[in-house]
């Protein structure tokens, strides 16, 4: 039914953003949380867990394409790929735009996500349900990495809310210390730490568990517009500290090689690189070198 109602979001209790609804697409209670679709004058459709935004149609391709190709390229030859959450499938249309990627296994928790992405949001995830490669499940991240047998990735993208409710628990330990178990000798694991101008809690206290783990720790940023606050910080961890310094000729051969070279809307060489160089008040959140 066309509405022309506004939408607050609760993300911060003193500072936020609003969206003009001209449509109300769905509202769902799974049995995780409140999921909200709607279709906004500015952003197109837009997803809402728990009163907080998503994503949105007109600017998910920054979110997507950093959280994906930064880590694969810094690999380099990365062929079985474990994304958790990213229930809209734009993580795994980015993962199986990489032909070097023989698998990609996506472990989403609440079914009602990819149900209601699939309906609402069919462009996002594009033809990357019905890939080959891919196997999605719906299931917890938690027990999938608890099960999975050593060294069985290379590289683990973890596209959650941030550690409230139902994204909590992927910011423990015992994940970070199975997902290390679980990578092989050169992996990486990314994921997204928040907005550090109004989560710096989240970017230190993450990289602290993570560096339990793994002997290399940093994060890189992307310019996400509905991520209000500034840069979003995508945390990295890995065995090998030589990946986040991958030379730009090197990432600009292995983005040709892979097939997503003049594939994407954010993503460039030149912006891969220059991601890891954190402005003081993002960089002195992570732990010493």
């Amino acid at each position: 039914m066309p509405t022309d109602n506004w939408i607050n979001e609760t993300l911060y209790p003193d500072w936020g953003q609003r969206f003009r609804v001209t449509r109300e697409l769905a509202r769902v209670q799974s049995e995780f949380q409140d999921i909200a679709i709607f279709e906004s004058a500015s952003h197109g459709r837009v997803m809402v867990l728990d009163g907080v935004i998503q994503i949105t149609e007109a600017d998910e391709f920054v979110y997507q394409e950093m959280l994906t190709h930064v880590p694969l390229l810094a690999h380099g030859s990365a062929r079985n790929v474990l994304i958790i959450g990213a229930g809209d499938g734009g993580v795994l249309r980015r993962v199986l735009q990489h032909s070097n990627v023989e698998r990609a296994v996506m472990v989403e928790i609440d079914g009602e996500v990819i149900r209601l992405s699939k309906q609402f949001l069919p462009g996002i995830a594009g033809d990357a349900w019905t890939d080959p490669r891919a196997n999605v499940i719906v299931g917890d991240g938690i027990d999938y990495v608890k099960r999975a047998p050593d060294a069985s990735f290379d590289a683990i993208i973890v596209d959650s809310t941030d550690p409230i409710g139902v994204g909590e628990v992927l910011f423990t330990d015992e994940f970070y210390h199975n997902c290390a178990r679980i990578l092989t000798d050169r992996g990486v694991i990314v994921n997204q730490c928040g907005v550090p101008f109004m989560q710096a809690d989240e970017l230190r206290e993450t990289s602290l568990r993570r560096g339990n783990f793994f002997p290399h720790v940093t994060a890189y940023v992307a310019a996400v517009p509905t991520y209000v606050g500034g840069f979003m910080t995508l945390g990295w961890a890995a065995k090998d500290a030589s990946l986040a310094a991958t030379p730009l000729e090197a990432i600009r051969a292995r983005a040709a090689a892979a097939g997503i070279a003049g594939a994407t809307n954010y993503w460039t060489p030149e912006i891969h690189v220059g991601a890891f160089n954190l402005p003081p008040y993002i960089a002195r959140h992570l732990p010493k070198a």
